[in-house]
């Protein structure tokens, strides 16, 4: 009879990578002294054929060792994705593809689940690779401290460990692997934060392009509305559509009054220009709000916002 898995790690493998096989060889050794059935799983695809060679030359020495390899580069939500679904333990780590933590410190995530859905690593202490680095660190907890109210103190760690029925409960795509934690919490699981040593090899010098912040702020959004506004988008676009409609008819009604009481030509007035495309935008934002408001109720049934911790009797 097959040995039932216990723990798997899913290693996404993208577009930063550790190139030989040491990575992987400390992630085995420090899963195997925790005394459990496990399988490490690495997710990559064409443009790391060498690695992948050398991974599948390790198989044969290590039956906990799989690789899932990808037709073409999706992006890191989507090979832990296949990861999660190509995966059968109870307990499910998501592991960074480079040196970011030490991997002896895995254990400490397994540990953190014994009163926790989701335990997320924390590198500490932090060593900052520059001045620069640092400030952009800070400037992004900050956001997304502010638009979704989370004090978390590494999002950027890709070391977490979450149990099976959170890995279950909805998709992620894009970036969002770094607000795991957050749709976690919105989900109504137990979540922790885990302090594990910074790996000595964690110097990433490469910077990151003004599109990759682009993206981060886009899918923080999205973020931000799963958050706050699945099931209720009339409060959001109903609000701004409801200023917006409140200000340009405010200014119509100033515009009007001057008309009929002052003598003041409505001909060649910006005022009545902007006045009226204010009102119209703000009718088609609260429409906006309505047709998901529409959309919503059409698929209800289809939409948990609860998790059941336990059924008594």
């Amino acid at each position: 009879m097959k040995k039932k898995i216990e723990i798997s790690a899913v290693v996404p493998v993208d577009t930063r990578y550790e190139k030989s096989t040491s990575l992987a060889k400390d992630y085995l050794e420090s899963l195997q002294k925790m005394d459990k059935s496990f399988e490490l799983v690495f997710v990559l695809d064409s443009r790391h054929a060498e690695l992948c060679d050398e991974l599948t030359r390790m198989t044969k020495k290590h039956s906990q060792l799989k690789i899932i390899r990808l037709t073409r580069g999706f992006g890191e939500a989507a090979a832990l994705t296949a990861g999660f679904e190509q995966t059968t333990g109870e307990i499910v780590l998501t592991l960074p593809a480079y040196y970011q933590i030490q991997a002896p410190e895995i254990h400490k995530l397994i540990d953190g689940l014994e009163n926790s859905d989701v335990a997320i690593g924390a590198r500490w202490p932090r060593a900052s690779k520059s001045k620069f680095e640092s400030f952009r660190r800070k400037i992004f907890h900050w956001m997304v401290g502010g638009v979704v109210g989370d004090t978390f103190k590494d999002l950027g760690c890709g070391a977490r460990a979450l149990r099976r029925t959170v890995v279950e409960e909805g998709p992620i795509y894009g970036d969002q692997h770094r607000y795991i934690p957050r749709l976690a919490i919105r989900r109504g699981v137990s979540i922790c934060e885990v302090e594990v040593l910074q790996s000595e090899k964690d110097q990433y010098k490469g910077g990151y392009s003004p599109r990759v912040y682009v993206r981060y702020l886009l899918d923080l959004l999205t973020v931000f509305f799963l958050v706050r506004f699945t099931k209720k988008p009339l409060r959001f676009f109903g609000m701004i559509g409801t200023v917006t409609f409140a200000v340009g008819a405010l200014f119509m009604a100033y515009v009007v009054f001057e008309r009929l009481f002052f003598d003041v030509a409505l001909a060649d007035r910006p005022a009545l220009l902007i006045s009226s495309l204010l009102v119209v935008l703000g009718l088609q934002i609260f429409a906006l709000g309505l047709l998901g408001e529409l959309i919503i109720f059409t698929h209800a049934q289809e939409i948990k916002e609860y998790t059941i911790e336990e059924i008594i009797n």
